[in-house]
Formats: structure tokens, sequence, C-alpha cells
């Protein structure tokens, strides 16, 4: 970076100006062992580091725990709008999908934040945590019926997304052929390279589900965000509705894997299936620190240049938090995660994720109803064979196979 003014003490560089070259966090040796570039990251350039997004995308990566909840809980100088960025921006960005202003709680500030999030907020309170957690037993059962004979599975496209699929598409009330265009066109937008492609197929999957709840309200997520007082005209509830999906589908399936595959490679959790002492939870909230399935994500754009950690950010330009570097951070990790909720995996500040409550039942429920069923599972390749999806967002893995004594089918519900 730049080196101090003449007679100034504080470096007057940025991660923009940085000498040499970026991190790029769209390659598949980031994806295959991001912890080991974020300790050569916090190395090099401390809590603050320049990244590529994709190629020629340059941002800001914060990978220090107390500088990210600076950040996360002051909106007034970071706010999420992308819109002074964006106009400068090239419209074949690849990330610019995930990263473009649209009128919801994640791509807005001050007032208008406030009324958007105020609709999510409302939509989840209403939602009946028996009746979740009932659709979860339901649906996983018929899943697990499906190869428990066989004694081998996927659990990424056999298990978990599909179960993560139908739940969401229940709470939020939408029918499964439409469900299914929404939910391939966000996992496109994730892995970044057909993004342009995933964003048209999941807002067209959205816009005729707005058109449906207009004509047919009922007790579901979708209709009240439709028919909240806000009144949001078509695009505006579509994109509230992007948020519940995005909050949704693809990070908690990456979050029932990522855990499964805690849980079938370290012996702490070995033994749960065999009656050991550390549950689902712990597991659970261990892997919310060190691998949670939004890995680098929280975009803000400081409205003017400004100092933090004795480093000039500039103004405009996408700073983005690492929950997985900043969970990490040597200052603050004692490497005790059990009843530890310190984490930023749900983010922090006015843009905290509202959803958490539901997230946590329904994936525990999704790895204890598999474990019942399935005690004597384990990983059906050697852990160093298991490969990890590229993109510079997401934590998550191509396929976790799993091998197990055949088992007779569960009884239905």
């Amino acid at each position: 970076m730049s080196q101090a003014a003449p007679g100034c003490p504080v470096p007057h560089g940025s991660p923009f100006d940085t000498e040499g070259p970026r991190y790029p966090l769209w390659t598949d040796e980031f994806a295959a062992d991001p912890h080991s570039a974020y300790r050569e990251m916090r190395r090099r350039f401390g809590s603050l580091v320049p990244v590529e997004l994709s190629p020629g995308v340059a941002a800001t990566l914060v990978i220090g725990y107390r500088t990210a909840v600076q950040i996360l809980n002051d909106p007034d100088h970071f706010p999420a709008d992308p819109r002074m960025w964006q106009r400068d921006a090239p419209r074949d960005c690849p990330v610019l999908p995930m990263l473009e202003w649209r009128p919801n709680a994640l791509r807005s500030a001050g007032a208008e934040h406030a009324r958007y999030r105020a609709a999510s907020v409302a939509a989840l309170a209403e939602v009946d945590m028996h009746a979740a957690q009932r659709a979860v037993e339901r649906i996983a059962t018929p899943l697990i019926n499906s190869f428990c004979e066989v004694g081998a599975a996927d659990l990424v496209s056999q298990y978990a997304f599909p179960l993560i699929f139908a739940v969401v598409n229940e709470l939020v009330g939408c029918p499964p052929e439409i469900g299914q265009t929404i939910a391939e066109g966000m996992a496109l937008v994730f892995d970044v390279e057909h993004a342009e492609k995933g964003a048209a197929m999941f807002t067209a999957g959205l816009h005729e589900l707005v058109l449906l709840k207009r004509r047919e309200a009922g007790p579901d997520m979708a209709s009240r965000v439709v028919h909240h007082p806000a009144g949001f005209d078509d695009n505006e509830a579509i994109q509230q509705l992007l948020t519940l999906y995005g909050a949704g589908i693809e990070p908690m399936m990456n979050l029932i894997v990522n855990t499964v595959r805690l849980m079938l490679t370290d012996e702490r959790f070995g033994g749960k299936m065999l009656g050991g002492s550390l549950s689902t939870r712990d597991a659970l909230d261990e892997v919310l620190f060190t691998d949670p399935p939004l890995a680098n994500f929280c975009m803000t754009y400081p409205r003017q240049p400004i100092l933090i950690d004795d480093v000039w950010l500039p103004a405009n330009q996408p700073v983005l938090i690492s929950m997985a570097g900043a969970n990490n951070d040597p200052a603050i990790d004692a490497g005790r995660y059990t009843d530890n909720r310190s984490h930023l995996a749900w983010s922090a500040g006015p843009h905290a994720c509202p959803a958490r409550s539901v997230a946590y039942l329904i994936v525990q429920d999704a790895i204890d109803l598999l474990l019942d069923a399935l005690p004597e599972l384990s990983l059906g390749v050697r852990p160093d064979e298991l490969a990890w999806r590229p993109g510079p967002f997401h934590r998550a893995l191509v396929a976790l196979p799993v091998t197990f004594p055949p088992s007779p089918p569960l009884q239905s519900f």
C-alpha cells in the first residue's frame, strides 16, 4: 500500500491502491483452502484486504472481527446501497447480479431499508415454528426412504437441497413448479459464472409468484409480503421475496451439508451418532464459526473516503465482510464454540438476519432426522477428496457422498 505522506502518521493508501496482485476469491484454489488464504491475507494486510470478486472486479475484504462489527453497526458511513458504484460497473460483470441495487432491505439504507425490512420481519414473525418442524419431518422422511435401502447417497442432491427447497416453498407458499425455477436461478447466481441467466430465471419465477398471491392470498410469507401495508408494487414485492429465498435455500442447504461433514470427519462429533457428548447444535455453532455457508458477504459502499484501521477506504467501492475470516480472527478466536453465539454468520447490526430462529430449527431438525434414521453414517470418500464449489460468496460442497448399512424405510408422517 502507499506510504504515509511526510509529517502524517497515517498511511494514505487503501486496498484499492495496493501494489501487486489482489487475492482472487473466485478461483478453485481459494475454494479448496480459504482458511490458508485468510491467514496469508492477515499476515500481509491485517484486517482490510485487497481482493477480486471476479476478474477485474476489485473490493476490500474485512477479515478483522472488531473491524467487521464496527462496519456492520455503522450504516451511516457504510451503507448497503451500491448505486454510485454501479454507475461505472461493466454491464457484463459476472458478480453484478449479487452486488447491484435492488429495492429490498439488503441493498438499501435509511428509510428505504426500514420500509423493506419491516415486510420481511413481519412475514417471518408469523411463521408457525411447530408447523415448520412438522414440515421438515414430513418432507425428510420420503427423502431418506428414497436411499436408505441402497446404503449410499449424495447428501447434497438427494437430501439437503430437495429438503430445503420443499420446506422454503411451503413456508413461502410457492407451488413447486415456480419454486424450481427460483431455486435453480438462485444457485446460478451464487456460482457467479452463469449469474445473469440465474437472475433472469429467479426474477421470472418470483414475478409469477407475486401475481399468484395478488389473486389468491393465503396464510404464507409470500402473501404477507405482497399484501403488506407498505403497498409494494410488483417489482418491490419480487425483491422482498428474493431476500427470503436468498436467505433460505442456498445458505440453509450449505449449513446442513457443512455441519454433517464436520460430524463425519471430526471424532469429537463422530461419537454423537453412537451416543457421544457433543450435540448437533454444538456442531452447528462450530460450523457457523469456521465454515459459515455465506463466507464473504454483507456488502457496503462508503459514501466518502473513510479512515479505518489506519487505512483510507475510497468512496463508493465495495467493502465485504468475511464472516469466515472475521470469525477466525486470532484476536478473538479461542477455539471454543459450544454455546458461543458471537460469530457473524447471521451478520450484525441493522442488517442482521431476521430468520435465524427459523433457520436453526429447520437445519437442526433436518440433521437430527437423518442421523436418527442412519446412525452409522460414514463419509463415502476421503475428506481431502471432497470438492468445494468456487465462488467469492459461499462455502459450499459440490457433493457429500456417504455410506451406511442398508436400513428399512421409515414410517411416513
